[in-house]
């Protein structure tokens, strides 16, 4: 089962997954995609590759990716191998954006989950990273979201602490496995 995570910026996905993937590396059903990215690495978290945009665009042509797509300028990537890892019956955990999600839902089995928070709290949250207008921006990211057809969504409200907020999602990602494992 490929297990998509969305949601706006803001909303906390990196540091969920990140406390996710600590508590379930020792369960080797799961695996986190470390996507690849066309901009310098963030110190703050390990949470992509980053690669020069001549490389990413490089490794597009030659088909290393199962998807990609722009936001902000920049190019993101998931790799190809995750096919193998659907194939081993691996649940693999990715975050990515909404636009991928119809090439993503017409190609693998696929469940969703999308990380929300309260819009005073996303608009904190911008505001803090220096968003310029960051009222506004929470209102736009927090705009209602339709899956595709025949593909299950569950919504984690990601507006209490870290730990909280990671128990939800390690207990989504188990329901997506044990879902998994049951077709």
């Amino acid at each position: 089962m490929l297990v998509l995570v969305i949601g706006p910026p803001g909303t906390g996905k990196d540091t969920l997954l990140d406390g996710a993937r600590r508590e379930l590396a020792v369960d080797p059903a799961f695996r986190f995609v470390r996507r690849t990215i066309d901009q310098p690495r963030d110190q703050r978290v390990d949470t992509h590759e980053p690669v020069s945009a001549a490389t990413f665009e490089a490794r597009r042509a030659a088909g290393a990716f199962a998807f990609t797509w722009r936001s902000d300028g920049v190019s993101f990537g998931i790799p190809a191998d995750i096919a193998l890892d659907l194939m081993q019956g691996r649940t693999v955990v990715a975050n990515v954006s909404r636009t991928v999600l119809a090439d993503a839902a017409s190609r693998f089995p696929l469940r969703l989950i999308e990380i929300t928070t309260p819009i005073d709290v996303l608009a904190r949250r911008l505001a803090a990273r220096g968003r310029a207008d960051a009222v506004n921006l929470a209102r736009r990211y927090a705009r209602s979201f339709r899956p595709p057809d025949g593909v299950i969504s569950e919504t984690i409200e990601n507006d209490a602490s870290i730990e909280d907020g990671v128990r939800r999602l390690v207990a989504a990602l188990r329901r997506a496995a044990s879902a998994a494992l049951s077709t």
